[in-house]
């Protein structure tokens, strides 16, 4: 009786059945979207990328790094192991686009930020072999080489503060400034590793952007911690 009530009623009536499950849908989402917005803790707690972070983020997509990397540590007890503390809503506040991402063929990056030095990062780039034997990762050898155009990362910067990021400067030679200050501190430690670096190339901009993933978050979290 039931079967057959509801195949008339709904399966029998195509724009009643349409309407009902656009109705269960919006009431759905409304339920999952509301709670992003009514919960402070929510909230941005994080500054946005430098400028030199941004830099190497625009580069990181450009080449396709969230095809084998995610950046999304799952709240289970063997990602957290293996990974660091799983990712929190507020981190990803500053990412557009997000670099989620839908699969690992190499290890998720969410908590990659101060996990290794610079010299590595560097010798990654250049030859994964030589730091993770056995890797399938290609080599990206042209970013070491490569460099980064100050008026493109001047561009992002301003088309990030239109949609509400807090850059105070934004000017090319505010800009340029800061991606400078940034750069030479990653080439001055590079030449503690006996490694010879261009402040303006592409492979220090992606190192400067892979030592901030998930450093901020994880070094609030262990605040929070009791």
């Amino acid at each position: 009786m039931t079967t057959n009530w509801h195949r008339n009623v709904f399966e029998g009536n195509s724009a009643r059945f349409a309407v009902v499950s656009t109705i269960v849908v919006l009431i759905g989402g409304v339920i999952e979207i509301l709670p992003m917005y009514a919960d402070a803790s929510e909230a941005p707690r994080t500054l946005p990328y430098t400028p030199l972070e941004q830099a190497g983020r625009d580069i990181y997509v450009r080449e396709g790094c969230y095809t084998c990397h995610s950046q999304m540590v799952r709240p289970l007890e063997d990602e957290a192991l293996r990974y660091g503390e799983y990712s929190r809503a507020w981190e990803y506040a500053w990412d557009r686009p997000f670099q989620l991402g839908s699969r690992r063929i190499g290890p998720d990056l969410m908590r990659v930020g101060g996990k290794y030095p610079d010299a590595w990062h560097w010798n990654h780039l250049q030859d994964p072999r030589s730091t993770s034997p056995g890797s399938v990762m290609p080599t990206y050898g042209w970013l070491l080489a490569d460099e980064y155009d100050p008026a493109d990362v001047t561009a992002s910067v301003v088309a990030l503060a239109t949609l509400g990021h807090p850059y105070a400067d934004t000017t090319e030679a505010g800009v340029t400034r800061l991606l400078d200050e940034q750069s030479a501190g990653i080439v001055t430690r590079l030449a503690g590793a006996q490694i010879s670096a261009n402040p303006r190339s592409e492979a220090v901009a992606v190192i400067a952007y892979l030592q901030r993933l998930g450093a901020d978050g994880k070094a609030q979290i262990t605040e929070e911690t009791p």
